[in-house]
């Protein structure tokens, strides 16, 4: 079988970012995918499932309810080596488009107390795999380390 694209990285010299992974055009509407790094694969830890999980449901409420981009959000989830997300936009887009969206969602969740949304037995299949705490943690450092300092080396896959 044909390697597809995003086993075409490489991986070694991968930075934690953002970046267009792919744009596809479905019927007359582009759709980005970006790839929300948050650690260097191989080299640092991948991130723990509670804490995606926690921020899977955060961001994706948050994004879902942004007035200017709710209409645009296809889909946020984790990927599955644990080491960022993947963001589903309408519109052919580029990093420094969502630069803005992403600080506000990463620091909304950075600063997030109460009750995560969804996190209950009725409305997710593992309401209890939550940490709300390293959430927190990662956020605010992808908010520090990466969305504060978006360059060439952070927003462009490596050659």
């Amino acid at each position: 079988m044909e390697k597809i694209a995003s086993f075409t990285v490489d991986h070694i010299h991968l930075l934690p970012g953002v970046y267009v992974s792919r744009k596809d055009k479905v019927g007359e509407e582009t759709v980005t995918s970006f790839d929300l790094r948050f650690t260097r694969p191989n080299i640092e830890p991948a991130m723990e499932n509670a804490p995606m999980h926690t921020i899977e449901h955060l961001a994706a409420t948050f994004l879902r309810n942004d007035t200017e981009w709710k209409e645009r959000i296809l889909y946020f989830g984790p990927m599955g080596c644990r080491t960022g997300f993947y963001l589903l936009l309408k519109g052919d887009l580029e990093s420094q488009d969502i630069q803005e969206l992403l600080l506000s969602c990463f620091s909304f969740i950075a600063g997030f107390e109460g009750e995560i949304p969804g996190a209950t037995e009725h409305d997710c299949g593992n309401f209890q795999d939550m940490n709300l705490p390293v959430a927190k943690w990662w956020s605010k450092k992808y908010c520090q380390d990466v969305l504060q300092q978006l360059s060439y080396d952070n927003t462009h896959y490596p050659a």
